[in-house]
């Protein structure tokens, strides 16, 4: 992974954003990305997290936004929630994903946080399988999020050892 560098995402990367996204959803049958619709908050992206009291890291290659992941507090004391963990197809397998997820962890840990929850789509297999190994746990159910690709998301929790 040493041509791959990990920085605080700007409100300037939104396309770069939308490139990688858009990619990854065109890997699933049925799965559109629509960002005016339904990704408005690419156009201020590190703005967008920074008033959730979160942050949003990109990782780039050549010039490139090739991997991203966010995280924000959430209502529930003691929880960060994880967002948008995207790793281009071509980056895949390199561990570019867990130094991503490491990022979020810090930041968690940084905050005294006693969990880290997220939702993922319900077709995203090779994601279930990467929060599990790394210690997320899936929570019973599901929920819809209502968009134009008719998904459903499972929910995960991973507890954090040492939190407060």
């Amino acid at each position: 992974m040493t041509d791959l560098t990990i920085r605080p995402a700007t409100d300037a990367d939104g396309d770069g954003l939308a490139v990688l996204i858009s990619g990854c959803f065109a890997e699933y049958e049925g799965c559109l990305f629509d960002r005016a619709a339904e990704f408005p908050e690419l156009d201020a992206i590190a703005t967008h997290f920074q008033d959730k009291g979160g942050a949003i890291w990109v990782a780039e290659h050549d010039g490139g936004i090739v991997g991203s992941i966010a995280c924000a507090p959430t209502e529930d004391a003691g929880t960060v929630e994880l967002f948008k963990l995207y790793v281009a197809r071509e980056m895949r397998g390199r561990g570019l994903a867990r130094a991503l997820l490491d990022h979020v962890l810090g930041f968690a840990r940084e905050r005294s946080a006693s969990a880290v929850r997220l939702f993922t789509d319900t077709r995203f297999l090779d994601a279930h399988r990467f929060y599990e190994r790394h210690g997320f746990q899936r929570l019973p159910g599901s929920r819809p999020l209502n968009d134009i690709s008719n998904s459903f998301e499972y929910p995960y929790r991973l507890s954090l050892p040492g939190a407060r």
